[in-house]
């Protein structure tokens, strides 16, 4: 008899960064503050990952 596969957790992409664990955010520079450009940085709704856990309970869109 063969031991029974454990089932892996399944997970959902992140919907903010779209699974890829990096997020755009504008650069804005002088005093009227105009945007020059955009920098990526890590998605802090997944911490990098990419993907949430399906059965989380906190909201996916937010800020």
């Amino acid at each position: 008899m063969t031991a029974r596969k454990t089932a892996k957790p399944t997970t959902v992409p992140c919907p903010p960064c779209k699974g890829t664990g990096e997020v755009s955010r504008p650069v804005r520079v002088g005093r009227k503050r105009r945007t020059v450009g955009q920098q990526t940085g890590m998605c802090l709704n997944c911490f990098g990952a990419g993907e949430i856990p399906a059965d989380d309970d906190s909201p996916s869109e937010g800020r």
